[in-house]
């Protein structure tokens, strides 16, 4: 059973996933600071400095934290644009690639022929014999 799992876990494919969630994780905390710490504060200028984690309507002993809500929002936004931008940045260059490796190579013009080599200077040949 240990061999098991111990072949389970050196798979590729799971190594792969683990590397995958760090890296999100890693990225969340920066997407998290960029949007709580830059682009709410750029937003709250514009919108008379409010604060959105702050936002909130209380029912009776309930409390809707909506402003979470829209933070959250915002931090799916700007992740889902990022990964947009490097699926599309990956495809592009996986198309240039599969288009550089589709286009035959530059022919080469065909030279002559060795027989018509040949000929040429059985030509050249009578000629400066007849001199």
């Amino acid at each position: 059973m240990i061999r098991e799992f111990r072949d389970f876990i050196a798979r590729g494919n799971v190594m792969d996933m683990a590397v995958g969630i760090i890296i999100g994780v890693a990225f969340t905390a920066i997407v998290t600071s960029l949007v709580n710490d830059l682009i709410n504060p750029l937003i709250g200028l514009f919108i008379g400095g409010v604060d959105f984690s702050a936002l909130s309507v209380g029912l009776g002993d309930a409390q809707f934290m909506y402003g979470n809500f829209i933070n959250a929002l915002i931090n799916f936004l700007i992740v889902a644009w990022v990964v947009f931008l490097l699926v599309r940045t990956v495809n592009r260059v996986k198309e240039a690639t599969a288009r550089k490796e589709a286009e035959p190579a530059a022919e080469v013009p065909a030279g002559p022929t060795q027989e018509e080599l040949l000929a040429e200077i059985r030509d050249l040949l009578k000629v400066r014999q007849g001199q």
